[in-house]
């Protein structure tokens, strides 16, 4: 099953389990089924439930928020993430605070569904990966959308947070294999986390590096692992969480080396990296031997042309030259006393 049918069908599913839930937004209605075919057949099966909106982020998000005010679930779709700009204030001053200003808990179950990040010639305002700029906000979490999650525990683990939920889904997962991990690799999970690992158990085991990167960093992460074992013989395991905010940070502990990468698609500069950073340099500064690095794409829009979109975006190519140097500066340092 591909990513975007695994999607739909949660969808469908959440649909069918809850008669109080709710999907809306720009362009979702059959035939259409929305500009990446993600809500195909809701409309259909769904009359009434499946609410088509007017171009207005700051209006469909609000109608959202309204409903699961009411006691509803509702699921929303911005048809492109970087528009999740145009919402920020009801997602932060309005959704994101009723959870909890009322004077007790009032349980939100509210998704908005964000398609996100470059690698499609989209341009410089409908690539962007945002992320970074709703960590930290209290009373929203942020997921990100992986080929090693099942959605429909995902959306499920959303609405039953009781909170306001950004779903960040990479567009270029769309179409790829979900549990695809490519030769000399293997996939597990391990809770919420899915752990990728060479298929030799001995490499597994004992990692050179640690590589930590969201569902739409993860394929281009596993492209450098393969060509870091091959060409450098530089084994690697990568951690991909499905929460990415508030971060677990105690389950990815078990699984960390002495060398840790953070990889994502967001610009540099306050990015969710360094959140991870921060978090795993509290519990797990004595086993490391240097900082956590962080590595992304470039500060610059993001072009359009292909070959100029490649040099902007993080691409395998920067995840292997990262851990290569980070691997190389521990080897060449005494180890710490």
């Amino acid at each position: 099953m591909r990513v975007a049918e695994n999607l739909n069908a949660a969808l469908h599913g959440l649909l069918d389990d809850d008669p109080a839930a709710y999907v809306l937004g720009e362009d979702v209605l059959d035939p259409y089924g929305g500009a990446f075919k993600i809500t195909k057949g809701l409309s259909t099966r769904f009359p009434g439930r499946v609410i088509t909106t007017p171009i207005s982020e700051g209006a469909l998000t609000g109608v959202a928020a309204g409903l699961a005010l009411a006691g509803n679930t509702a699921v929303a779709e911005i048809m492109f993430g970087d528009f999740a700009t145009l919402a920020f204030d009801q997602l932060c001053n309005f959704a994101a605070k009723s959870v909890s200003m009322y004077g007790s808990r009032l349980p939100l179950r509210m998704v908005v569904r964000c398609p996100t990040g470059g690698g499609r010639g989209y341009g410089p305002t409908h690539s962007q990966s945002l992320q970074k700029h709703f960590v930290g906000v209290p009373g929203l979490a942020l997921y990100e959308m992986s080929p090693f999650h099942d959605n429909r525990e995902v959306l499920a683990a959303m609405v039953e947070r009781g909170e306001p939920c950004l779903f960040f889904e990479d567009k270029v997962l769309y179409t790829r294999q979900t549990g695809e991990t490519g030769p000399l690799l293997r996939a597990r999970r391990d809770g919420d986390l899915a752990v990728v690992e060479p298929v030799v158990p001995e490499l597994a085991a004992r990692p050179d590096c640690v590589i930590i990167a969201p569902g739409g960093t993860a394929h281009r992460a596993m492209e450098a692992m393969r060509s870091l074992l091959l060409e450098e013989e530089i084994a690697c395991r990568l951690l991909v969480p499905s929460r990415l905010y508030p971060l677990d940070a105690e389950a990815l502990l078990p699984h960390l080396g002495q060398v840790v990468l953070v990889a994502e698609e967001s610009a540099p500069g306050g990015a969710w990296g360094a959140e991870v950073a921060h978090q795993v340099h509290r519990r797990a500064w004595d086993r490391l031997r240097g900082p956590v690095r962080l590595v992304c794409s470039r500060a610059s829009v993001i072009p359009t042309a292909a070959h100029l979109e490649r040099e902007v975006l993080l691409g395998a190519a920067d995840v292997h030259r990262a851990v290569r140097e980070a691997v190389r500066r521990v080897a060449q340092e005494a180890p710490r006393g």
